[in-house]
């Protein structure tokens, strides 16, 4: 940052900046406003650099706050933002990157002075905001002061859908998804889940919502194309002295206050995040693309965004569509597919293919129906291995990613038909040569075995084991080393069911002695028997249906055979252990949402903006949806 960090701190003392959040009114044919938005930026895309900018910004929204309904100032710099977008996309055509770049720099401004707005008042005074009216002489005309808010939603809807992305839109695209995004964080401030409320209707129901298919179609392309943000001399004017700072225009302000916002981005080398995240555009799509897919539905309106997102197909699809499908449109599958696949590091990639693969029918066939499936499967598995470097969501949902892939025979078949070989992410023995079906196998065991013996969360094996389970009657020439960690797995179980009994059976000998409180040992011997239950029918699935199959198990069993002799005799496992000659029903389980699941996603959802955002920061004080620990 260097000097940028003092001259950030000098910001609310700008001429320029007091007169905008002042008491005086400026009218929108003032030259005033031309100056005011010909500087050299690019936005921050650090959360170091945002935060600093904020804290800059914070005492002149406080001022705007207060000056603004005398002023309406705000509402001109919105207008002249919206002037400029008429245009935009014939200045695209034309190349005419001095209208992009003001246009840009505009909306800059309305983002930085709304995201400290929207933390500061309500969504009620923040629509106030929009409507005082400009008390400037020669003022002119343009949106009614009524709608000023949902013409400026619904202009940067049509700017993400219709201005063509190229290395002189790269930033203004960026600025309006980003902005969209500030829109709708209040639900960050707020515990409960936003189901009503101004920005939710006009989204849901105003102007915006003819565009939905679109909107839903540009971000997901966002996604998929993973343009990389161009270099700074692509997409903004810097100063050169033979020219005349900025074409001449505001030459003081260009030169002084203005440019200490090429933050992340300016001279020659971008900002931390930016080297660490590149595809700045991609992630912020997705993450709108998220937050739109889990707004609540309406009391008379299902969620449009959720719509299209389930009901989107091939391009390649010829077939004709229902009339019953609302906000549908086509995509390329296999791009998508392509995407998917190679972005499973991140959080919300994973998020995007769990909604794609459990809402959208035709996706999920189609990945089905992918003879490369190794090319998804492996990065979840990665995810998994790596558990103990992954937040909580990540590894739950790629486990329910596991699940919904998993009651697919056709699925549990091939996994075991595909062979691999040098698995370099698998450290702890090699494995040079091994198929998909054992890996799977043995990753999702190991997790089992993480989990069991923090005894953490009961979701995780559960769907871990149902996973396995669905699996079972198809388990193929499993590698050597799988069907030990089956049996290594038993082990453990058998060990530490025995330790809970010892320490129950201790507890009550003290709780006479002492009068000590009991712990809930209870509760750990359910869990741990529910397990080792689950095993066993796995087991016994696997023996009844592919018996020849899987020589490896065999042996293993035998060679470990007395591990299974404590439980021959115990009530809860007489029927499987006594019958294991007898074929028992197909172990099958399908993942089904928990009721309510908006109040798992959207805090999820919030949390991957609040950490993953580029170039944006909240401060942790007075963020109400999740606690700062949670995932």
């Amino acid at each position: 940052m260097g000097a940028n960090t003092s001259q950030l701190s000098d910001l609310p003392d700008n001429p320029s900046l007091k007169a905008l959040v002042g008491t005086e009114s400026i009218s929108q044919n003032d030259p005033f406003w031309n100056q005011l938005i010909s500087f050299t930026v690019i936005s921050p895309t650090s959360s170091g650099d945002s935060k600093l900018l904020d804290e800059a910004v914070l005492p002149l929204a406080k001022l705007l706050i207060e000056n603004n309904p005398r002023t309406g100032n705000f509402g001109a710099l919105v207008r002249i933002f919206l002037g400029r977008t008429k245009e935009l996309k014939i200045s695209t055509e034309c190349q005419d990157q001095l209208f992009i770049w003001q246009a840009h720099n505009a909306l800059f401004m309305i983002r930085c002075l709304l995201k400290v707005l929207i933390r500061e008042i309500t969504e009620q005074e923040l629509h106030l905001q929009f409507t005082y009216q400009e008390r400037a002489l020669g003022s002119c005309g343009g949106a009614s002061h009524e709608d000023l808010l949902e013409e400026l939603l619904s202009n940067l809807v049509h700017l993400i859908v219709e201005v063509p992305l190229l290395d002189i839109t790269y930033s203004i695209l960026f600025e309006a998804v980003t902005t969209l995004l500030v829109f709708f964080s209040y639900q960050l401030f707020c515990k409960d889940i936003l189901r009503d409320g101004l920005i939710y209707r006009h989204v849901m129901k105003g102007r915006c919502l003819s565009l939905t298919s679109r909107l839903v179609k540009t971000l997901l392309y966002n996604f998929i194309r993973q343009e990389k943000c161009p270099p700074p001399a692509t997409h903004i004017f810097e100063p050169k002295a033979e020219s005349g700072l900025l074409y001449g225009l505001a030459s003081g302000v260009a030169s002084g206050l203005w440019s200490v916002f090429t933050l992340g981005g300016g001279g020659s080398k971008a900002g931390v995040d930016l080297e660490n995240n590149p595809l700045p555009l991609s992630n912020q799509s997705l993450l709108l693309l998220l937050v739109l897919a889990n707004l609540t539905d309406g009391p008379d309106c299902p969620n449009p965004y959720r719509q299209a997102i389930t009901g989107f197909r091939n391009t390649q699809d010829t077939s004709s569509i229902s009339t019953e499908q609302v906000h549908t449109f086509q995509i390329n599958f296999n791009s998508l597919y392509t995407a998917l696949c190679e972005q499973q590091c991140s959080d919300q990639a994973t998020l995007l293919l769990y909604t794609l693969l459990h809402q959208n029918a035709n996706m999920r066939t189609y990945m089905l129906s992918r003879t490369d499936m190794d090319n998804l499967v492996l990065p979840i598995l990665e995810i998994l291995y790596h558990v103990e470097e992954r937040n909580s969501h990540h590894v739950y949902m790629a486990l329910i990613i596991l699940l919904i892939l998993t009651e697919d025979d056709a699925f549990n078949r091939s996994v075991h038909e595909v062979v691999l070989k040098n698995v370099t992410w698998y450290t702890e023995r090699s494995l040079t040569e091994i198929s998909l079906g054992s890996l799977l196998i043995l990753v999702v065991i190991r997790t089992i075995q993480f989990n069991m013996t923090r005894m953490r969360d009961k979701y995780l094996h559960t769907n871990c084991l149902a996973a396995l389970a669905n699996m079972s009657a198809q388990f193929r020439c499993l590698h050597q080393y799988a069907a030990q960690r089956i049996i290594s797995l038993f082990a453990l179980l058998s060990k530490k069911h025995n330790k809970v009994l010892e320490q129950a059976t201790q507890s009550l000998r003290g709780r006479e002695e002492d009068n000590m409180v009991l712990p809930d040992y209870a509760q750990d011997l359910n869990v741990i028997e529910e397990v080792i239950r689950m095993m066993l029918e796995i087991i016994n699935s696997c023996l009844c249906n592919s018996l020849h199959h899987n020589p490896n198990l065999v042996y293993a069993l035998l060679y470990k055979r007395e591990l299974f002799e404590q439980f021959r005799m115990h009530p809860s496992f007489q029927d499987i252990m006594q019958n294991l000659d007898t074929k028992f029903p197909e172990l099958k389980f399908k993942y089904v949402e928990e009721d309510q699941p908006e109040d798992f996603f959207i805090p999820y959802v919030w949390s991957l903006v609040f950490n993953s955002g580029v170039g944006l920061h909240w401060s942790p004080h007075g963020i109400e949806l999740f606690s700062m620990d949670s995932g």
